[in-house]
Order: C-alpha cells, then structure tokens, then sequence
C-alpha cells in the first residue's frame, strides 16, 4: 500500500470517491469520443445521487468531461466552462440495481458517435469502468488499454492477443463480453505499454471488427 492509497489524491473537492473519483471517471470515459460529445447525461445512483451536489459530483464529472484532472482548479467552474464550450451536460438521479453506491452512467453523444458508459468511483480516487456500450468490460486507467467492438466470431480473442504479442505488448487483463452468440461483443485489455500505431491500424482494418479505442491511463 503506498501513500496515495491511504491519505487519498491530490484534488479540488472534499471527497477522494465523490470529487476525484468522479473526476477519473469522466475523463476515462471521455477518452472513447473521437471528438468532444455534444451532449452528455450523467445518471447518478446511490450515493452520487444523495450526495453528490454537496461533494462537488456534479462539478467532477463535468471537469472530468472536459478533460480537467482531479487537482486542476477549473473543476470549480467547470459547468459554465463546459457551456461555452458548446457542450450540453445534464443529471438525473437513477437507479441502476445492484451496483457500487458511487456509480454513474454516462452517455455522450456528438453528431458522429455516440457511447454508454456505467462505472464506479470505488475509493481512494480509484475507479472501475465495468460496461461500455451495454457490454461487459474492466477499465481501471491505471495503465493502457485497449477496447476492441467486434463480431462476436471464433478466433477474435486468440488474433487480437497475436497482434498484441507481435507488438511485444504483454497484456495485463482482458474481459470479453457479448450480448448473444453471434452478436455484438467487445474485448477490454488493459496492458504494460500503449499498442504501436501500426498494431492499431491492423486490428481497425479486420473485417470483424467495428472499431478500436486505445484509452491511456489516468491523468492526476
């Protein structure tokens, strides 16, 4: 256990789960756009939701949103910040079943894309991502990783760990969901070192593939 683990992150907000880990989840998931979302809805359950004005939830993740780490004083302007730039961000309290008290769902969307995240600020700043579009995943940021959407066809998993050990990249986990035999599916894979551009390209041109994401790890 190192110092972080027990004092908790540097941040502008009172609360480790509700500031900075909200803030980590907002960026994380920030990183699947290929450009700024237009719109974003954050679904609060739990905790985030009763409580989450009072610790500045609502200001992290839209900070997070717009790309601000967890100690960066903007957060504190950050829905006014995000108007001017254009982006609409709304709240709602939800309930999502059986899940960590301090879990949001985040849903953005611009005029090319649109994505559906639901994850968790889990304590201490850290966070876990567990669905990406509806589809099972682990996303932690403490490292690079990889979201490959695809064709849920034999041979994906063992081709895409092929590429990644041509490209010398050792992989740390991988969880892969799919929402049927046959279906739509999506394999998460965090790893010790970010995939070369041209590892990326070729996993993007496979005929089975819908699209690849590299996601870096967390920033502050």
């Amino acid at each position: 256990m190192g110092l972080l683990d027990m004092i908790g992150p540097v941040m502008v907000g009172p609360s480790s789960s509700h500031t900075a880990g909200a803030a980590r989840l907002a960026w994380l998931a920030r990183r699947l756009m290929d450009a700024p979302p237009r719109r974003v809805r954050f679904g609060l359950h739990g905790s985030f939701a009763k409580t989450g004005k009072g610790h500045g939830t609502h200001l992290a993740l839209a900070g997070g949103m717009l790309g601000f780490a967890p100690d960066d004083p903007r957060i504190k302007d950050a829905l006014e910040r995000a108007a001017d730039a254009g982006m609409a961000v709304e709240f709602e309290a939800v309930e999502l079943g059986d899940v960590h008290p301090n879990t949001v769902r985040i849903v953005m969307e611009n005029a090319e894309e649109r994505h559906e995240v639901l994850g968790s600020s889990i304590g201490g700043g850290s966070v876990r991502i567990w669905k990406v579009d509806g589809l099972d995943a682990y996303l932690s940021g403490e490292g690079p990783a990889l979201l490959v959407r695809h064709v849920d066809t034999p041979g994906v998993i063992a081709r895409v760990a092929r590429v990644l050990a041509d490209d010398e990249i050792n992989i740390a986990r991988i969880v892969s969901g799919r929402d049927r035999k046959g279906g739509e599916a999506l394999m998460s894979l965090e790893t010790d070192h970010p995939l070369s551009d041209v590892a990326l390209a070729y996993l993007a041109h496979l005929s089975y593939v819908h699209w690849v994401k590299a996601l870096p790890p967390l920033a502050g």
